[in-house]
């Protein structure tokens, strides 16, 4: 019962923020922060351990990102995390493209891809490798790619994934199938 209220309370002031309520922002955050925590050492998990940024560093990067969001029409609580979990994705693939130029002149390395994505020692190309792959897979296959960004980097469950996407739980698991098996594909060209 809690975590439907706290859904609802999440989905009302997503709303009310997106009315103009400035202050609904500031009652949403300590709401949503462990979830975001939680969310941010998941991506952490998959980085090498001397990584310089921290879990909490890559909250504070992601939360000014979602204050300056004002142009997202919040719908409800997966919908939030699904976007909070695209913007810690892309501060991870900017901070591991510029680390990257910057030891290694930019070359991309191989990485496999599974369920549990288990990344080799060099992590911040292996970061940049999955992007360009997921990004390639969003090409042609759009929602395929917004259900590995939101299951595997937003750590959204399969119901709150066919929630954002507004289709079916089967749709959903056919879309992780086939992406899981795309994305393997196209890491083992590199």
């Amino acid at each position: 019962m809690t975590e439907t209220r706290n859904s609802t309370d999440i989905t009302g002031l997503l709303l009310a923020w997106n009315g103009g309520d400035d202050q609904a922002f500031d009652r949403l955050v300590p709401i949503v922060y462990d979830e975001l925590r939680r969310m941010a050492r998941r991506y952490m998990s998959a980085e090498h351990i001397d990584h310089t940024l921290q879990a909490s560093a890559l909250v504070n990067e992601a939360y000014l990102k979602l204050i300056d969001s004002s142009r997202v029409r919040w719908q409800n609580r997966a919908h939030f995390f699904a976007v909070s979990a695209q913007l810690m994705r892309r501060i991870l693939v900017d901070f591991a493209r510029r680390s990257s130029y910057e030891k290694r002149g930019g070359k991309a390395q191989k990485v496999d891809f599974d369920e549990s994505i288990v990344i080799a020692k060099d992590r911040t190309r292996d970061v940049a490798a999955l992007d360009d792959a997921l990004s390639a897979l969003s090409v042609n296959h759009a929602r395929a790619g917004q259900v590995v960004e939101l299951r595997y980097f937003g750590g959204l469950t399969t119901e709150e994934t066919a929630e954002v996407l507004k289709t079916s739980t089967d749709t959903v698991l056919r879309d992780w199938n086939f992406a899981r098996a795309w994305l393997l594909r196209e890491l083992r060209k590199v």
